[in-house]
């Protein structure tokens, strides 16, 4: 084969996949004064072209927390208190023997100064072992929970194996 066609071949498909795909979403509103969100332009009406922020978390850093509060196994809620569900996951924790520090974020400096620092939008937002929870279930609690602690015991036994 010829190394002129070769190149072709091999950099037409690489250069292709460089092209970044970007998807739009837009905004319109019906003769009813709905508004509807859809990923094309509906024909003969006015759309407005929207920019959305993704708000997923992987991690958070905590290191400060932890420092503060001397143990890495604590929960961490940020609250108010006229949240409802704040009141539900403090309840739960008190009724399960967990370990937790709430700070207010409307009524306590340092809750006000973490609340800004995580970007918070909304609380509860509660921290355990470096993973971050935006509002309050039991049952996605307890699943981070466990993993959480299951980390920990792993990395007790890692140590206490010698590394």
């Amino acid at each position: 084969m010829n190394r002129g066609i070769f190149i072709l071949l091999v950099a037409i498909p690489l250069l292709c996949m460089t092209i970044p795909s970007t998807a739009e979403i837009y905004k319109w509103t019906d003769e009813h004064g709905i508004a509807h969100f859809t990923d094309k332009p509906p024909a003969g009406k006015k759309t407005e072209t929207l920019v959305l922020k993704i708000n997923t978390y992987t991690a958070v850093e905590v290191t400060p927390l932890v420092e503060r509060l001397g143990r890495k196994d604590k929960v961490v809620i940020y609250t108010t208190a006229w949240c409802g569900i704040c009141k539900q996951a403090k309840k739960y924790f008190r009724d399960n023997n967990i370990a937790y520090v709430s700070y207010d974020v409307e009524k306590s400096r340092i809750g006000r100064t973490d609340f800004k620092l995580l970007k918070g939008r909304s609380v509860p937002i509660i921290l355990l072992g470096g993973k971050r929870m935006n509002g309050f279930t039991v049952a996605r609690f307890d699943a981070l929970y466990k993993q959480v602690q299951k980390q920990q015991t792993q990395a007790m036994n890692t140590e206490q194996d010698g590394g």
